[in-house]
């Protein structure tokens, strides 16, 4: 449904294409019609996609007509109002409304009275937004550790996994578009290029300079012995591998990122496996750079983090307890305690 976005009749739009079709001459209206579609399509990222086809067969299944009116909607958030987030349903609202806008139709989402009654469910209803923990150097440093000793292909492929994936604070949308000719080999290390990301949608490039390591982490090392193991040469740079050890040529699930994570943690006795996520990865990067000295602005440009908050919040988290007022308070010198005994 969101694919391709029908176009909404414009005056403009189809003179502007009667010239170009007129000077063209080979290029035929439908021809840029397609075009057209296409590039309407592009403007939407793939997960966001997703997400609003995925709302927009959720509001069918449940009932719902489209077009809808303001009624439905409100209708639609009180069958739901306990079930679901007020996130999930927000979401889901936004997904109506740009269908309505899409088609032409009036926008019976985004009305005062259905976001007012979005807004007190969200007041009643709401609840913390959940956070998966920050996967600390140390933790990381067992994993790899662990892996080391196992001489097998999956190992190799998911101990390079994860030690690109942390050191280089990518998402795991991003590790898993990753390939071949996307790095570069450096003597001081390794140079990755994202030609797109969540934060780079117009694909004007990201670069990433990943250092070689001196102690139990070292990603570039690990890539090599990864690629070298695995005979690959083009291509993407992390593959699925069966349960009978054959190497895939397609590249990796998202999914299966988090899947790798888990078992790793798994692996090393890890207490906190339920929390943890591919965003760990780049969380656990920002902590503990942090925590080692490491300045703002190169913690917040190794991540591709476009906002400060995003950041200040990661710093904040990893100094919670170090910059603490009750810290202060509580290992203070007593000293006019002391006096007066």
């Amino acid at each position: 449904m969101f694919e391709n976005p029908p176009l909404t009749p414009n005056p403009a739009i189809d003179a502007a294409l009667e010239i170009v079709v007129r000077n063209a001459g080979t290029v035929t209206d439908v021809d840029l019609t397609a075009q057209h579609r296409a590039f309407l399509a592009a403007a939407t990222s793939d997960n966001t996609r997703r997400a609003y086809r995925s709302a927009i067969r959720h509001f069918l299944t449940w009932g719902g007509a489209l077009p809808a009116d303001e009624g439905v909607m409100i209708r639609y958030l009180l069958t739901y109002a306990q079930a679901l987030n007020p996130r999930t349903l927000a979401l889901r609202l936004t997904a109506l409304s740009q269908w309505h806008v899409h088609q032409g139709f009036a926008d019976p989402a985004s009305t005062p009275t259905v976001r007012k009654t979005l807004a007190g469910i969200a007041r009643i209803h709401g609840k913390p937004k959940k956070k998966a923990k920050a996967l600390p150097l140390e933790d990381l440093e067992r994993i790899v550790t662990r892996l080391a000793s196992i001489n097998t292909l999956k190992a190799k492929r998911d101990n390079a996994l994860l030690q690109v994936g942390y050191f280089g604070g990518f998402r795991r949308s991003e590790m898993v578009t990753l390939e071949v000719l996307h790095v570069a080999w450096e003597p001081e290390g390794i140079v990755i290029t994202l030609s797109r990301s969540k934060t780079d949608q117009q694909g004007q490039g990201i670069v990433k300079a990943i250092p070689y390591g001196s102690g139990p982490c070292c990603p570039a090392s690990a890539l090599r012995a990864w690629l070298t193991a695995a005979g690959i040469t083009t291509g993407p740079l992390f593959r699925p591998i069966t349960k009978w050890n054959e190497l895939g040529t397609e590249a990796l699930h998202e999914g299966s990122v988090n899947t790798i994570l888990e078992t790793c943690a798994k692996l090393v006795q890890l207490d906190y496996v339920p929390q943890l996520s591919s965003h760990s990865l780049r969380r656990g990067m920002a902590t503990s750079a942090h925590r080692a000295g490491a300045d703002f602005r190169d913690i917040k440009r190794q991540g591709g983090w476009r906002h400060d908050g995003t950041v200040q919040g990661y710093i904040e988290e990893a100094g919670q307890f170090q910059d603490n007022a009750a810290l202060t308070l509580l290992r203070r010198k007593s000293g006019k305690s002391e006096e007066a005994k």
